[in-house]
């Protein structure tokens, strides 16, 4: 059975349009990447855990903050990996500037022997929904294409802080 990822697509509405928030991983062997390396708040789903609150924990663990709201369920989409990437789309306010995410340790330099630590998100931004089609993991370009369709927003118009208009 294939290991299972839960996440959020989190959202805002801004004079611009919709702005989507990602992650960049932290570690060196993300450090130079850009685009195509940024994903969506997410992580393993434990045994017998509930999929929606494996994504909240895993958005606090790498945002440091809570994420409440009206959760949207987006589907689930298989990784080039074999691992499946259930999503929710949510609207909610980060300071990306602000995060504090998790560590996680491991060998650097390779077989040096040294353990080193590192954290697990090393910065989050806003981007465009075209914005984001560039930076997002190919794996999970189908979960931004479904948020597309589902929340048709006029990129062009003025829209304040309005939500968009429910599926």
């Amino acid at each position: 059975m294939p290991k299972r990822s839960a996440g959020l697509l989190i959202y805002r509405i801004r004079g611009a349009g919709c702005e989507v928030l990602l992650v960049h991983p932290g570690g060196p062997f993300w450090a130079k990447k850009d685009d195509g390396a940024w994903s969506i708040p997410k992580g393993l789903v434990e045994p017998g855990e509930d999929e929606l609150e494996a994504a909240r924990r895993e958005t606090r663990e790498e945002l440091g903050v809570g994420i409440d709201g009206r959760f949207e369920h987006l589907g689930e989409y298989r990784q080039p990996g074999g691992k499946i990437v259930v999503a929710w789309a949510v609207q909610a306010e980060v300071d990306t500037e602000n995060i504090r995410s998790n560590l996680f340790q491991m060998e650097w330099p390779p077989r040096s022997g040294a353990m080193a630590e590192f954290p697990e998100v090393d910065r989050a931004g806003w981007f465009t929904l075209d914005e984001a089609g560039r930076k997002l993991l190919k794996g999970q370009q189908p979960l931004l294409r479904e948020f597309s369709r589902r929340y048709p927003i006029d990129m062009t118009a003025d829209k304040g802080d309005a939500a968009p208009p429910h599926p």
